[in-house]
C-alpha cells in the first residue's frame, strides 16, 4: 500500500464511502483534532506513569479511532445498499462512556478535594495532561458544530466530553503521584 496517492494535490480528501471533500472541511478539522488528541495521549502513555494508566490510555485511543472513524464518514453512505451499515466496528458504548467516570471516581476518592481550579503545570508529565485535555475540547467543538448539520452517532459526543473530564483528573493524579506542585488559581486583585 502506497502512503501517497496524489489524489489530494488539488486540496480534497476522499471520506469514508468515497465522497471528495475539501481538506478544510469541518468533518476533516473534526476527526483531524481527534487524530491529534489520540497522539499527545501516546505522549502521555510514553511517560514513566503507572501501568493502569497506560493500559487505559490505549484503550482510551482505539475508542478515539472508531469515533476517528465515525467522523470520517459520509452520512449518506454509512449504510450499504445491503443495509449493513458500510463501519463494521464496535461503536462507542455507554459502558465505555461509564468506564471513564469510574476511573475519575477512583482517582478522586485519592485526591484532596478541589477548592479552587490549578493552573496547568507542575510536572512536564501533568502538563501533557492539560494540553491533551484542551486539545479534547477543541474536538469536542468541532465535532458539536458538525452534529448540528449532520448528525452522527451522539454517544462519540458524550465520550468526548466526559475523556476531558478524565484527562483533567489524571492530570491532578499525575501531579499527586509525583508529589508535583499544585498550584491554585487565585485570581490577583488590583
Amino acid at each position: 500500500m502506497k502512503i501517497y496517492t496524489r489524489t489530494g494535490d488539488n486540496g480534497t480528501t476522499s471520506l469514508f464511502g468515497g465522497t471528495r471533500v475539501p481538506k478544510h472541511h469541518i468533518r476533516i478539522e473534526s476527526y483531524g483534532t481527534v487524530d491529534e488528541l489520540n497522539s499527545h495521549l501516546g505522549l502521555i502513555r510514553d511517560q514513566d506513569i503507572n501501568a493502569h494508566y497506560k493500559n487505559l490510555l490505549m484503550h482510551i485511543q482505539d475508542r478515539l479511532f472508531t469515533i476517528g472513524a465515525i467522523l470520517a464518514t459520509d452520512p449518506e453512505k454509512a449504510v450499504l445498499k445491503s443495509g449493513k451499515e458500510r463501519l463494521n466496528i464496535e461503536k462507542i458504548s455507554l459502558a465505555n462512556i461509564e468506564r471513564l467516570e469510574q476511573e475519575m471516581d477512583a482517582m478522586n476518592d485519592e485526591l484532596p478535594p478541589m477548592t479552587n481550579f490549578v493552573l496547568p503545570g507542575g510536572h512536564q508529565t501533568v502538563s501533557f495532561c492539560h494540553i491533551a485535555r484542551c486539545v479534547c475540547r477543541r474536538a469536542e467543538r468541532i465535532a458539536t458544530a458538525l452534529y448540528e448539520y449532520e448528525p452522527f452517532e451522539p454517544n462519540a459526543l458524550t465520550y468526548l466530553n466526559r475523556l476531558s473530564d478524565y484527562l483533567f483528573v489524571l492530570a491532578r493524579k499525575l501531579a499527586f503521584d509525583l508529589e508535583a506542585n499544585e498550584i491554585k488559581w487565585i485570581p490577583e486583585k488590583t
